[in-house]
């Protein structure tokens, strides 16, 4: 019997109805990492941008989103895969700016990925220091990889079941906190609404605050990517992501809008600047006790892996798209014979995350100064322009594609969050140097290389289209 008889035949397609609409909503929120998201990133907000407003931006960021999600949704309807954006752009808008776009993508959830890998490890040695395991914190980074890696081989519904858990707990803890403020009345100024008046929404450093909130949105749009896994994919894609969108809007106007009634509107953000780290870990110690700001660390570090393992499974089926499509090799585009995981996948995507943490490593970079700050800026850029880009892949394909859909969805929604991105991506690179901490010349280049690196794909595409045009005639059609 030869090897290639004896072995498993194996399929070129991801697991069909591995998951429904509360894993994909699982996946999303996981990657959101409501915890780290609220406790990490709102006081930068708070201390930075618009003070007692912060509650508001999250309102506005939300509702930008579910705008954004009108056209996103009904295009999914008649386009589908792996692919995710890859498919939206090649669709709408051609099949060299879907190579761009694709690219781009890649580089924006490597970077989020990267930079929660080097939180994860400070967080993590932090914890372990104290109980005896004094390793720096690339070892607990790598650990987190291999057992990521690991999940990510499994069928989809494993790492779902995993991350139920970790969004479950985290949300727990923030909601006890939140109501705990509630029911003991508040802070020194009681309770009030003013987090969401104009006058404090819109106030100076909105702009500031926005920066950060967008950030906290990353990974929503993940819920495209898992439509060819999905239960009947045509209403769970555009259930799952209103739910998640909803949810994280609601749970992170909800959760901020209760630190600054226990800090009061007037000294919120000098609360928070003066202690970025410790804003709501004091707010926890006064309302619930000194066990829970142990448990919320905890926490932090399950909601580090939660996101981390969704955005791995996000990036995994990009390579596998790529792989499929003949844009990549081939053995990309295969599909577990057991679990119907993209595995081949996997392995290159685990490879490249650990070849990347280790240039920081031998570069002396800081884990939170430098591979932190600098990769989320990085993936901010990223994913702003690569969402501004699926609003007009999504006008066009409905200009050359008959639907039932109103002008509403086709046009108004995507023209208007194509504005309201723009102006997010703005702002961004206005406040770059505030949202990395750094002035380096590296971290200013950053909007260029996301340029760049859309412009090498599509540059490559054409070069395709011109030296193998059968093959270029077939790209977009896999996921058909």
């Amino acid at each position: 019997m030869t090897l290639e008889a004896s072995m498993p035949v194996i399929p070129d397609r991801l697991a069909k109805n591995s998951v429904g609409l509360a894993h994909i909503v699982f996946f999303v929120v996981a990657a959101a990492a409501p915890l780290t998201a609220v406790v990490g990133a709102s006081p930068a907000a708070f201390a930075f941008g618009n003070g007692a407003g912060v509650p508001g931006a999250f309102v506005l960021a939300g509702l930008l989103y579910l705008v954004f999600s009108v056209g996103f949704t009904a295009m999914s309807r008649h386009v589908g895969g792996a692919g995710a954006f890859y498919t939206y752009i090649s669709q709408g808008v051609g099949k060299p700016a879907g190579v761009g776009g694709a690219l781009m993508a890649l580089v924006t959830y490597t970077a989020v990925q990267v930079a929660v890998y080097g939180l994860f490890g400070v967080f993590m040695a932090g914890a372990m220091a104290g109980l005896g395991a004094d390793l720096p914190w690339w070892a607990w980074s790598l650990a987190a990889l291999v057992v990521v890696h690991v999940c990510g081989q499994r069928n989809i519904a494993f790492s779902g079941a995993i991350l139920g858990v970790c969004m479950v707990a985290e949300i727990v803890i923030l909601l006890l906190l939140d109501l705990g403020i509630l029911f003991t009345g508040g802070g020194p100024e009681g309770f009030t609404m003013t987090s969401f008046a104009p006058a404090t929404v819109f106030a100076p450093g909105l702009g500031v605050a926005l920066v950060f909130v967008v950030g906290s949105f990353i990974g929503f749009e993940a819920t495209a990517i898992f439509g060819e896994e999905a239960e009947n994919p045509e209403k769970t894609i555009p259930r799952a992501t209103y739910v998640a969108v909803m949810l994280i809007t609601l749970f992170y106007a909800f959760s901020t809008w209760a630190i600054v009634q226990f800090y009061g509107p007037t000294k919120v953000q000098a609360a928070a600047g003066a202690g970025l780290e410790t804003f709501y870990f004091a707010a926890s110690d006064a309302i619930l006790g000194a066990w829970s700001s142990q448990v919320m660390n905890v926490l932090l570090i399950t909601s580090l892996f939660a996101c981390v393992l969704s955005f791995h499974n996000t990036l995994n089926r990009y390579f596998y798209a790529l792989g499929r499509e003949g844009l990549a090799h081939k053995a990309l585009g295969k599909a577990h014979a057991r679990h119907g995981s993209p595995h081949v996948a996997g392995w290159l995507q685990s490879a490249t995350a650990a070849l990347i943490l280790a240039l920081f490593v031998l570069g002396g970079a800081d884990p939170y100064a430098v591979v932190f700050s600098w990769m989320s800026a990085l993936a901010v850029i990223g994913i702003l322009a690569v969402q501004a880009l699926v609003c007009v892949a999504i006008i066009l394909f409905f200009r050359k594609t008959p639907s039932r859909h109103g002008v509403w969805t086709t046009v108004i929604a995507p023209a208007a969050a194509l504005i309201g991105l723009l102006g997010a991506l703005g702002l961004v690179i206005a406040n770059l140097s505030l949202l990395s901490g750094s002035e380096s010349l590296i971290v200013k280049a950053f909007p260029y290389v996301i340029a760049l690196v859309g412009l090498a794909g599509a540059a490559f595409a054409l070069r395709v289209k011109s030296t193998r045009p059968d093959f270029y005639a077939t790209l977009g059609k896999a996921f058909e």
